[in-house]
């Protein structure tokens, strides 16, 4: 009996740092998002008061804009692989040694 709760205690152990982990991955993106928001609002604000003319602020908005979609798909994207996935990625492996 003592052997199926410590593997019942150890599989809430796992989930909860699987579940730490994505709430502090959550947590993050959440302040990246808030930084990106503050510092391209400012590079807009310089921009304005610089007399406008070509709207530079795209360039660094659109390029940390690709760094923080690849950090949101890192947070939200599915951390779990199904069997079809696992077998293809055993066979790779054994292919390439």
């Amino acid at each position: 009996m003592t052997n199926s709760r410590s593997v019942l205690d150890d599989r809430a152990d796992v989930l909860r740092e699987r579940a730490v982990k994505r709430l502090k991955k959550r947590r993050d993106l959440y302040t990246h998002l808030l930084v990106f928001t503050l510092v391209n609002a400012f590079i807009v604000a310089i921009w304005a008061v610089t007399g406008q003319g070509f709207f530079w602020p795209i360039f660094p908005m659109v390029g940390w804009g690709i760094g923080l979609a690849m950090n949101a798909w890192d947070v939200f994207r599915d951390e779990d692989f199904d069997e079809e996935q696992i077998q293809r990625e055993i066979r790779r492996i054994e292919h390439h040694r």
